[in-house]
Order: C-alpha cells, then sequence, then structure tokens
C-alpha cells in the first residue's frame, strides 16, 4: 500500500487519553471539518466532510484519541489535506496493556480515500503500532454512501482484531536468543536506512534493542518488536553517527507513507520470525 502525502516532523499531532473533542480535533486538524471538497475535485467526486463520518462513528462507539493532519506548501489546499484519526471502540480497551485501535485516513483534495487499518495502542510507551498486511485494511472511494461504508469498514476491521489478539499472545509466548534479537535488528536497520558501506545506518543493532523502562527489559518477541518499533518509529532520540561522523540523534517518523510502511514491515518481520521459531 502507498499514501499519498506525508507528515513533516513539525505536523501538528495530538494524542489524548481520553477522547478528543471537536475543538481540541479542529485546533490540530482543521481538514476534518472542512465545508466543500477542494476545486480540483470533479461532480463525481460525493464531498462528505470526515466530521460527519466521525459523528456516525461516535454514535456507533468508537471514540478519536488521536488526530493529525499533513502541512502543504499550496495554500490553497491547507483545509483540504490529508488527515489522520485513531479511533478505539468502548469494547476494545484489552485490559491495561494495549488498546486495539481503527486508524482512519481522508482527504478532501484527492490525496486519500477513505481508509481503515488495524492499529494497536501501548499504553506503557505510547507507541501507536500498525498491524500487518494481513491484518483488514478497507478503502472506500468518495462515492455512493459514504457514512455507511465507512461504518461497516469499521466493524470489518473490529472483527479482525480476534486474529491480532491471538497474533500478539504468540508473539508474547515467543522466546528470542540474543543472535535472534539482533537478526531482527538487523533487518529493521535495513528497513529504515538502506544503509551500504559507504553510508552505514547511524546507529547499530545495539542501540535499537535497547529498552528504555524496566519492563521492556524481557526476551519475548512482543517485547523484542515493540522495542525496535519505539526506537525506530515512534520514538527515535537515540544518540547516532552521520556519514560525515557527526554526532546528532534520530528523529521519530512521522510521515504518513514512511511510519504505516514501516510498521506494517516491523509486524511481517516479527511474524516471520514467529513461523521460523516455530518451524
Amino acid at each position: 500500500m502507498r499514501l499519498a502525502s506525508s507528515f513533516s516532523h513539525t505536523a501538528p499531532v495530538l494524542r489524548s487519553n481520553t477522547p478528543l473533542s471537536d475543538d481540541q480535533i479542529m485546533a490540530v486538524a482543521p481538514s476534518i471539518f472542512a465545508t466543500d471538497k477542494h476545486e480540483s475535485r470533479s461532480d463525481r467526486y460525493t464531498y462528505i466532510p470526515t466530521s460527519t463520518v466521525l459523528k456516525g462513528l461516535r454514535e456507533n462507539g468508537f471514540q478519536p484519541f488521536m488526530v493529525a493532519q499533513t502541512r502543504v506548501r499550496d495554500q490553497g489546499k491547507k483545509e483540504h489535506t490529508k488527515h489522520l484519526i485513531r479511533l478505539r471502540h468502548a469494547d476494545q480497551v484489552v485490559g491495561k496493556t494495549e488498546a486495539n485501535e481503527i486508524i482512519l485516513l481522508n482527504s478532501h483534495d484527492g490525496s486519500s480515500s477513505y481508509q481503515m487499518l488495524a492499529g494497536q495502542f501501548r499504553f506503557i510507551c505510547l507507541n501507536g503500532m500498525v498491524c500487518g498486511d494481513t491484518m483488514s485494511e478497507i478503502r472506500i472511494p468518495h462515492k455512493g454512501n459514504i457514512v455507511d461504508n465507512v461504518l461497516q469498514g469499521a466493524f470489518d476491521v473490529l472483527d479482525g482484531f480476534d486474529l491480532i489478539r491471538d497474533v500478539t499472545e504468540e508473539m508474547k509466548g515467543t522466546t528470542m536468543r540474543t543472535e535472534e534479537q539482533e537478526i531482527l535488528a538487523r533487518a529493521a536497520l535495513q528497513l529504515k536506512y538502506e544503509p551500504t558501506a559507504e553510508r552505514p545506518a547511524p546507529v547499530t543493532e545495539t542501540d535499537v534493542l535497547q529498552a528504555r523502562r524496566f519492563e521492556d527489559r524481557k526476551d519475548d518477541l512482543w517485547t523484542t518488536f515493540n522495542r525496535l518499533q519505539e526506537n525506530l518509529v515512534q520514538r527515535g532520540g537515540l544518540r547516532a553517527r552521520t556519514a560525515s561522523g557527526r554526532t546528532t540523534r534520530t528523529r521519530p517518523v512521522e510521515g504518513i507513507d514512511q511510519n504505516i510502511k514501516l510498521n506494517r514491515a516491523l509486524w511481517t518481520l516479527a511474524e516471520g520470525m514467529m513461523a521460523l521459531k516455530k518451524g
């Protein structure tokens, strides 16, 4: 899957541990409340503001906990640009450690259809993961009965969380040897940096496997995957060295395209390692 645009590292993002209000969302992602489609869209484009879809989702038990929108150079598209909402259903908080989330993307300038992906939020490290290619993904074009189609898509994604739970529990029960963790970390570095002899990765396998808290000093596959996801995608902040030898710090991945691509690739790597361990 390729998503059309990306967030810069200064893009507006807001996450809360309680459901977001319309005022909070408006302050960060006004394109969710666009009053019309962008002028570049044809008459065949059915305009339904994301705020209307969000209202329908709320009425059916889905609440927003994170929003963001892209920055654009063309100011004429600022009120119509791509935006993202991460929602939870009332019955999808899994104990005190994780919550299943539906990731909704849309725009009103033609850069995105309505898209829904399965995600998971880990409370202990505030990681917002995206589940792999084997999990639910729904695309809804801007035509027809959009609100009903998005609601149906949201419940379809909910149905897929049983599979995610099963995979997560299996990962938690899979013990990783040190060398296996290093192999997973090496593959993850290849995915993010595509290092070469002339331009090596700015951090090492040891760097991206380091635990940021006591609870993550475990050797199971789920915890290893979460450490990699947090260090490479979600947080950044690792002490690094550029190709010229200058000391720097890594940054989190906040572009929509790259964030989702890396999240899904890491999930696929973890699933692949689990399959090898079972075989």
